[in-house]
C-alpha cells in the first residue's frame, strides 16, 4: 500500500504539471489513476475534483502574474458551467456511467480534431449585435458569440462535474476556435475556470456523499507543486507547441477514457 501510495502521487505530481501547462484539470486522467488504485467511480470522481481544483488555482496564481487571465470573459462564462457542474456532481447517481465516458471520450476526440486545424484569423465585426461580445484584453482584440459560448460551456459543467473531469479540453477549443482568443490567454483563462467548476463538482459529491479523504493530502500537495511548476514552464513555451500539445494529451485521455469505459 506505501509503495502504492508513491506510485499514485508522483503520477499526480506530473500530471499536474501538465495540465497546468495546458489550462487543463486532467481528471481524464486522475478518475482512472484513482479508480485504478481502489477507489469507487464516484469517490474517484470527487477527490478528482478537489485535486484539479488544487492545481488549477494555483496555476491560476501563476498565470495572474503574467497577465494571461482574462477575469471579465471567466466571469461571463463560467456561471452556467459552475452551476451545472454542481449540479452533475450531485445527480452523477442516476445516469449510467458507461454512456457518459463513451459521449465524453467522442466529444475528447473531435475537440482534439478541430484543435489540429489551424486558426485562420478573421477579420474582427466592429458592429454591434445582440448577443456578441467584442472584448479587448490587453493587445489582444476577440468576438464572443455568447448564443453558441454560454449553453456550451453549461453542457461541458454538467458533464464535467459528473464525471469528475474539468472541461478544460472543450473549454479552450471553445476560446480559442470560436472566439479567436490567442492561446496563452486560452490556457490562463481556463485554468482559472478550471478551478471554480471543481470546486462545484466537489461540492456536488460531497454533498451526496461521495467525498472519501483516504489519501488526500499527499494527492493535494503534489497537485499543489505540479499546478506551480506546470504554470510557470507554460509562460515560455511558444503557443503553437502548447496547442500541440494539448492536442496529444486530448488525444490521450480519449483512449484514457474509453478504457475507463470499458474496462473499470
Amino acid at each position: 500500500m506505501e509503495l502504492n501510495i508513491i506510485y499514485v502521487t508522483s503520477a499526480v505530481f506530473l500530471l499536474g504539471c501538465i495540465m497546468s501547462m495546458l489550462g487543463r484539470g486532467g481528471g481524464n486522467f486522475y478518475v482512472p489513476l484513482l479508480l485504478a488504485s481502489g477507489f469507487s467511480m464516484t469517490a474517484a470522481a470527487a477527490n478528482a475534483q478537489l485535486i484539479l481544483m488544487t492545481t488549477a488555482l494555483l496555476a491560476t496564481v501563476v498565470f495572474q502574474k503574467y497577465k494571461t487571465v482574462d477575469w471579465k470573459l471567466a466571469l461571463v462564462l463560467d456561471p452556467a458551467t459552475d452551476i451545472m457542474a454542481f449540479l452533475g456532481g450531485y445527480f452523477a447517481h442516476h445516469f449510467m456511467s458507461v454512456y457518459l465516458k463513451c459521449l465524453f471520450a467522442l466529444l475528447l476526440m473531435i475537440s482534439a480534431f478541430f484543435m489540429l486545424k489551424p486558426i485562420r484569423q478573421k477579420k474582427r465585426d466592429t458592429r454591434q449585435k445582440a448577443g456578441y461580445w467584442s472584448r479587448s484584453f490587453g493587445q489582444y482584440q476577440y468576438q464572443v458569440n455568447l448564443w453558441l459560448a454560454i449553453p456550451m460551456t453549461a453542457a461541458i459543467g454538467f458533464l464535467a462535474g459528473m464525471l469528475g473531469i474539468s472541461g478544460g479540453s472543450f473549454k479552450i477549443p471553445l476560446m480559442v476556435l470560436m472566439c479567436g482568443v490567442p492561446m496563452h490567454v486560452a490556457v490562463g483563462t481556463s485554468s482559472a475556470m478550471v478551478a471554480f467548476t471543481a470546486l462545484m463538482g466537489f461540492s456536488g459529491h460531497a454533498l451526496a456523499g461521495d467525498f472519501q479523504a483516504k489519501w488526500i493530502l499527499p494527492l493535494v500537495s503534489a497537485a499543489a507543486l505540479g499546478g506551480l511548476l506546470g504554470g510557470k514552464i507554460s509562460i515560455k513555451v511558444p503557443p503553437q507547441r502548447l496547442k500541440m500539445l494539448f492536442v496529444f494529451t486530448t488525444i490521450l485521455a480519449t483512449f484514457f477514457m474509453a478504457a475507463n469505459a470499458f474496462l473499470l
